[in-house]
């Protein structure tokens, strides 16, 4: 049986590993003691390793035919140390992985002022952490390109589920922009992401990248305004662009900087994905818990 392993297993790693466990032995790396045993009792191999610790990580080099890097970048700096790290580490055995899927963001094209953007659109990050996920990106292009390693990379805008919806946020009344100066979001179901994934394991070339979107993008208030109504909730109230800054936390109003509209076309024609959830419509539909982790990339 062929050999994976699976760098950041959190609710999207989890979704994969259950689509793959018939296939693969599947490995797990986590920097948590406490995630030891709920990653084995789903069936996975738990291996204990930081990237922010080189030397945790000696157990990684020839383990696995297959490598999915869905961890974050480290918080701050313009640099993805984490990832260094990893290639560092996988570099050190004489057999490679085959195929390596890089989970990436939307957030590297920066802010299109609303424009369709597809996977040849140039990478203009503007915030540190779209910096480190084009460095990253960058970093194992070059060692795809240099090794043959197979290196597939999904661009991943705002993942949504049951368990990941902004409900909470809704209900302390956080604004939302006037339609007029409100920004372009784009989102993909957590379900529709690892099937993603998944294809891309299997049908991803080398050195390529996806845009892992669903097909309609939004206005980030309407977005809001879905959620709302799904729970009978009032609608979140609407300010100007010059009002936003100070009535909205910087760490949401950062995104309502950025506007693009992605193209998912290559992933449906290469990768042959089909959508369980073409609109956030039909995944808010679907929803019936009530849980707010932060989830906007």
């Amino acid at each position: 049986m062929k050999r994976l392993l699976i760098i950041g297993c959190g609710n999207v790693g989890l979704r994969v590993a259950l689509l793959l466990r018939a296939r693969y032995r599947i490995y797990a790396l986590t920097h948590s003691a406490e995630r030891l045993s709920a990653l084995r009792r789903n069936g996975l191999m738990p291996l204990l390793g930081d990237l922010d610790q080189p030397d945790t990580l000696a157990g990684l080099p020839g383990l696995a035919h297959d490598v999915i890097h869905l961890a974050p970048p480290p918080p701050q700096g313009g640099t993805d140390t984490r990832t260094a790290h990893l290639i560092a580490a996988l570099a050190r055995a004489r057999s490679l992985p085959q195929h390596f899927i890089y989970i990436s963001t939307s957030g590297v094209y920066g802010d299109c002022s609303g424009a369709l953007v597809d996977e040849t659109s140039p990478l203009r990050p503007q915030t540190d952490r779209a910096r480190r996920r084009a460095d990253a990106e960058r970093r194992l292009r070059e060692w795809g390109a240099r090794t043959g390693v197979r290196v597939s990379i999904l661009r991943v805008p705002g993942i949504y589920a049951a368990d990941r919806l902004p409900v909470a946020r809704i209900e302390r009344g956080t604004p939302a922009l006037l339609p007029q100066d409100d920004a372009y979001v784009n989102h993909i179901h957590a379900d529709d992401l690892a099937s993603m994934v998944v294809a891309a394991l299997h049908r991803g070339q080398a050195n390529r990248s996806y845009n892992a979107s669903d097909d309609a993008p939004q206005k980030m208030g309407d977005y809001f305004d879905l959620v709302a109504d799904r729970f009978l909730l009032p609608r979140p109230p609407r300010v100007t662009r010059a009002e936003a800054s100070s009535v909205i936390p910087e760490n949401l109003y950062s995104f309502m900087r950025e506007s693009r509209r992605l193209i998912n076309g290559r992933i449906k024609q290469e990768l042959r994905v089909r959508l369980r959830y073409p609109t956030v419509r039909e995944g808010i539909a679907a929803a019936g818990v009530r849980q707010d982790p932060d989830h906007v990339r």
